[in-house]
């Protein structure tokens, strides 16, 4: 599937035409939902073929009808056309490269408009920044089709000539371990994860270690993609300290598919710093690249400590969304992208607090859904990802989805009791409170993060009536 990937991302590059990387589907049960995003993806990029791996060729066949691609197949199916007779023109030095898909942009597709020399002054800015050298090499399970994985550990390896072993998302669903076994045999010296990659492995891991993973060689275990969680750091580095792994290993980043990927890195070999207060502590995510520029303002601009608005300038910075002037021009004002996150500085390194359109406002107090779902997420029967808190509308009623494993209705009700009481020890409000049945599923976004964005706006048309 990586080399599938590869192949047709640099065949279009090589022969002039822009490349647009598309999600594969995430879990089961939804094809109908996942050929709907795709239409409108191919539709919004004006795709003239679609290339796709042989078990998903008759979807994406089906997908391209109605959206105006000529052509739509395997990679065999394209393989066996007739050679070009034109010359090969390599794109150049400020085109357009790519389209990427943000990991939300389903429903209304916008994607980053990613050119050359963006590109390229972000992966310089990340490899210097990591000190990444000719005894570096990286192992990776995230998926080619989002922008840390096509990024981080396909094009920055290609260009750092370092070689990197990639292994199928899917393949880490289901044995995460393997991850670590890979690092393990290939002394690699790089890899990267959301927090929950790391929870993964120290769940599994938890009934013993396996005896031949040596983890001694890792020097970058780097965290990005969502919100960094304490904990899942601290079980993962306690779990595999007997295997030769070394905390400072941890490197918090920051960025967004319209920064191509990295803004801030923290330091190699420096482990992840985290500030604020024992209940709530947010990671320190590094020092911001060579060249860019970030204001966090809210009334005062860039006071230390003081949280505000990100906006950034800088040479990796998107020109703007393919096809979509008025979205471009929303996000993009005189040379400073709004990155729609808040944050706040913190020694002169960025700390990321979360999404705005995410904060909950109670009585004028900001509470970060994070710590209500973290929370929750702790209790018995309960697993990561398996709560999601937004707010029914801006200022109103604070609505807690969870995704329940229990059976009968006094075991749900015991559930409910113990909910209650972690939201009020946790943020201190009371909230409806939502059991999930197996038949309705939290959605999530193509790299399988969930989306509050998409929770609301079910839960409003009352696609979980049921469920409530």
């Amino acid at each position: 599937m990586a080399g599938l990937l590869r192949g047709a991302f640099m065949g279009a590059q090589y022969a002039g035409v822009v490349p647009v990387p598309v999600a594969m589907p995430v879990g089961f049960g939804a094809m109908a939902g996942y050929i709907g995003n795709l239409r409108s993806q191919f539709a919004a990029s004006g795709a003239s073929a679609i290339v796709a791996p042989d078990g998903l060729a008759a979807i994406a066949e089906r997908a391209a009808r109605d959206s105006g691609a000529r052509l739509a197949g395997s990679m065999e199916f394209f393989a066996s056309l007739p050679e070009s007779a034109d010359d090969q023109r390599p794109l150049s030095d400020g085109r357009r490269c790519y389209i990427q898909f943000s990991s939300g942009s389903t429903r209304m597709p916008m994607g980053v408009d990613i050119r050359q020399d963006r590109l390229m002054a972000n992966i310089d800015g990340a490899l210097a920044s990591q000190q990444v050298g000719p005894d570096d090499s990286a192992v990776s399970w995230l998926p080619l089709y989002h922008d840390m994985g096509l990024i981080g550990f396909m094009l920055a390896p290609l260009c750092a000539q370092r070689s990197v072993d990639l292994m199928a998302p899917g393949d880490f669903a289901r044995r995460p371990l393997q991850w670590l076994s890979l690092i393990s045999r290939r002394h690699a010296t790089v890899t990267y994860s959301p927090s929950f990659g790391y929870e993964l492995v120290a769940r599994r891991a938890a009934a013993g270690l396996p005896a031949d993973i040596d983890l001694s060689c890792l020097q970058i275990a780097g965290i990005g993609a969502d919100m960094i969680q304490a904990a899942a750091l601290e079980r993962f580095a306690a779990c595999f300290a007997p295997a030769g792994f070394d905390r400072r290993a941890f490197l918090a980043s920051y960025g967004m598919a319209e920064l191509c990927v990295g803004l801030s890195f923290g330091r190699r070999l420096g482990g992840v710093q985290f500030d604020g207060e024992s209940k709530r502590r947010f990671a320190v995510c590094g020092g911001v690249l060579p060249g860019h520029r970030v204001q966090i303002r809210d009334g005062v601009i860039d006071g230390e400590r003081h949280i505000g608005r990100l906006y950034v300038q800088g040479p990796s910075v998107m020109p703007g969304y393919f096809g979509r002037l008025e979205a471009s021009a929303t996000v993009l004002v005189d040379g400073w992208l709004d990155t729609g996150d808040l944050g706040y500085w913190c020694d002169g390194e960025l700390v990321i607090t979360g999404r705005a359109k995410d904060l909950i406002i109670i009585n004028g107090r900001n509470i970060w859904p994070q710590d209500i779902e973290w929370a929750v997420e702790a209790l018995p029967h309960l697993r990561r990802g398996d709560a999601v808190a937004v707010e029914k509308e801006e200022g109103g009623e604070v609505v807690l989805l969870v995704q329940c494993h229990a059976e009968g209705e006094a075991e749900r009700a015991e559930l409910t009791g113990g909910i209650r009481e972690v939201v009020n020890q946790a943020a201190g409000i009371d909230c409806r409170i939502v059991l999930m049945s197996r038949r309705h599923r939290l959605p999530l976004t193509s790299s399988g993060k969930l989306s509050r964005t998409r929770a609301r706006e079910n839960f409003v048309a009352g696609a979980y009536a049921a469920a409530a």
